[in-house]
Parts: structure tokens; sequence; C-alpha cells
């Protein structure tokens, strides 16, 4: 039990943080080009509260990292609430909805890179191990698995909706029709652990690109 609530506090403000920055940068960007929805529903918002999702941002990954702490392995999954977006209100929708969409991961990006960069701070000052050192690394991990598993080409991750935008019109809007089935197809990916034979090559190589920072 001490293990795993000493993972839970380690993983919680990174956690959070990065799941808030994403979705509040969906919000932000949409709003720069033209919808205000996100704003008005006030979720452009550093309040964590306003971006969880009870089990997508609570539960599924406490139970994860629960299981892990007990058989080991897992790969940590979760959601937030979607930032409400309405395309169509989109000076551009089609278009802009590829900017919209990846500035959910841009945003975990730029957090993996500050984490790192905290990380380096605590290399110099002569730090390499305890809570933050943890912290820092836990941040980095976090945010490159957010990032990428938010680009793989699956509606309504962000990789689709950038697809959707980059196909031509009449193979756009067929490919929009998997839309009510993407999280049925993403958690059948995490189950027969597709998913996690995808993601993690993709998590390593950031994380090895992260250290040429330190």
């Amino acid at each position: 039990m001490k293990d795993l609530l000493d993972t839970l506090t380690l993983y919680a403000f990174p956690v959070l943080l990065a799941i808030t920055l994403h979705e509040a940068a969906h919000g932000y960007v949409a709003k720069l080009f033209g919808d205000p929805t996100a704003s008005l529903a006030g979720r452009v918002s550093l309040n964590p509260i306003r971006h969880i999702d009870p089990i997508g941002t609570i539960a599924v990954p406490v139970g994860i990292l629960a299981m892990s702490s007990l058989f080991g392995g897992g790969f940590l999954f979760g959601w937030a609430k979607p930032v409400p977006v309405d395309f169509g209100r989109l000076r551009r929708p089609k278009q802009d909805m590829l900017w919209v969409a990846l500035a959910g991961p841009a945003a975990n990006l730029f957090m993996a890179i500050l984490w790192t960069i905290s990380l380096r701070l605590l290399f110099e000052s002569g730090e390499r191990s305890g809570f933050w050192f943890e912290m820092a690394r836990v941040g980095i991990h976090i945010n490159l698995v957010l990032m990428a598993l938010n680009l793989l080409p699956i509606l309504p991750l962000d990789g689709g909706r950038v697809l959707f935008s980059l196909l031509p019109n009449r193979l756009a809007w067929q490919y929009g029709r998997i839309e009510p089935y993407g999280m049925l197809i993403v958690i059948g990916l995490l189950a027969t652990g597709v998913l996690s034979a995808v993601l993690n090559p993709l998590v390593s190589l950031g994380e090895q690109v992260m250290r040429l920072f330190l």
C-alpha cells in the first residue's frame, strides 16, 4: 500500500499538469482561429478540476498504477474531458482543425522540455535521486506518452483530427465515420498489447532525444 501511495504522490502533479495544459491548449488555439466555445465554457483554464474526467483521469490511471505495483509492467493510460470545439465556427474548419488538434501534443512536448530543463538543473545542483528528481523523470515520461498516444491517427484522437484535415474531402468524410468507434479501437489496442508495442519505441526515442539536453 505504501508503495502505491508513493507512486500516486509522485505521478499526481505531472499527470494533472499534462492533461490540463493539453486541453487548455486546444481551447486557446480554437479561440485564436475563431471558435470561442471552449473559452465560453471556462475550459481555457489552468484549473485541473475543469478538465478532470472521473473515469479517464482518476479511476483508469490509478487502477493501472495499482496493477503495475502489484504485478509489474503496465502502460499508463487515461484521458481528460475533451475540450468542446465547434469546428464549424473555425474560420476555415477543415484546415484550422489541424492546428487545433496539434496544440495539445505541442503542449505536451513543451512540458517534456520544461521537465528536462528541471532535471538538468537538478543534475547541476548535484542531485541524482530523491522526490523532485523522480518527479521530473515522471514528468518527461508522462508528457511523451500523452503526445505519442494523442498523435495516433485514430479519431477522435488528435492524430485522427490531423489526418482528417489533410485528407481530400471525400476521403476525409469517409474516414470520419469511424469516430464513434475510435475509443473502442484504442481500448482494444491497449487490451491486446498492440498499443504498448507501438508507443513504447516512440516514447523511448523521445526520452533519448531529451537526454541530449542533460
